[in-house]
């Protein structure tokens, strides 16, 4: 049987820490609890079950806090969680079978993280595999009969352990803040945290967040070595603000950058709402049914439900409903 360290990284997790840990401590063989600055009563929480509670600086890096987390752990596989995890009891099962019979060549396990969507996440999916099990030291092995190399990809297994995200209140505001302050040091974002970046503006930005991401996103979709994919997500948060802006040129420009390979549905829920805001609801209505029906969603799957409801109003307020 395996041996697991659980690697934990936390700020002011009190309202959910204890049922995370209830669901997952005694799977455990090493729990390390990694505090960025709480002010609450996490740390008194995570004394409860582990004296191993390290405080690290908060440095807006997610990545350095889990570094470290790792570098305290000394069993041989690694569990990463967060505080708003939780494994229910058939899971739980899996995850005591999983400790019985991993195989030793096995250096990452998948599992499912659920109910995205039924959690107002900033997901586009309700489920999908994730790594969260990780061999604290792995082993190089060579490969191939003849012109032989070292393996470099590791061995993955996706199990079916399904662990339910069930956040008390969302990050998005913390994430924001992350991305502008790497973008601010001159950080280029990769295309995965270009697409994430503009993902949780669409489905949990504010106004405020929109329009302080504007100046990036609009250098973004202006940037020949950004791949066309990339462009049109710049291009819609570029329209967006340009519209809460009241700017018809800035949205025009966005628009036909988008519009350069085969349209987005946030796109044309974009001119529907700049339409719908000028009182001209037979053209609204054509962008929201476009919107709905003409085009598919590169950021937000939730674009084609908004833009049904507005179709249904414009159709309503035109008089188009009664024809």
């Amino acid at each position: 049987m395996i041996e697991i360290s659980l690697c934990m990284i936390v700020k002011n997790e009190e309202k959910v820490l204890a049922r995370c840990l209830d669901s997952i401590a005694d799977l455990m063989d090493e729990i390390i609890i990694v505090d960025t600055g709480s002010t609450d009563a996490t740390k008194e929480i995570a004394a409860r079950y582990t004296d191993q509670i390290y405080d690290f600086e908060w440095v807006e890096d997610f990545s350095a806090a889990r570094n470290f987390s790792f570098s305290k752990a000394t069993r041989d596989y690694i569990y990463t969680a967060d505080a708003d995890e939780v494994l229910d009891e058939e899971n739980r099962q899996r995850f005591r079978e999983l400790k019985e019979l991993l195989l030793p060549e096995i250096e990452i396990v998948q599992m499912k993280y659920c109910n995205q969507l039924s959690q107002g996440t900033a997901y586009n999916f309700d489920e999908e595999y994730r790594p969260k099990l990780y061999k604290r030291q792995r082993e190089f092995v060579w490969i191939e009969p003849v012109h032989e190399m070292v393996r470099l990809d590791p061995v993955v297994y996706d199990s079916e352990i399904c662990i339910q995200h069930m956040p008390e209140t969302l990050h998005s505001g913390r994430d924001f803040r992350v991305f502008q302050k790497q973008i601010k040091k001159g950080m280029r974002l990769s295309k995965r945290l270009h697409h994430m970046y503009a993902m949780e503006l669409f489905i949990s930005g504010g106004d405020t967040d929109i329009l302080e991401a504007e100046p990036f996103f609009v250098a973004s979709a202006e940037d020949a070595s950004r791949s066309i994919d990339e462009v049109r997500e710049a291009a819609c948060v570029a329209a967006r603000a340009a519209r809460l802006r009241g700017d018809s040129h800035g949205i025009l420009k966005m628009c036909l950058k988008d519009l350069l390979s085969e349209g987005s549905s946030e796109m044309c829920y974009e001119l529907g709402e700049y339409f719908f805001a000028r009182k001209d609801y037979v053209e609204a209505a054509m962008w929201y049914y476009n919107a709905v029906h003409e085009t598919q969603s590169v950021l937000n799957i939730r674009t084609t439900e908004l833009a049904e409801k507005k179709y249904q109003e414009c159709l309503t307020l035109s008089g188009l409903q009664d024809l």
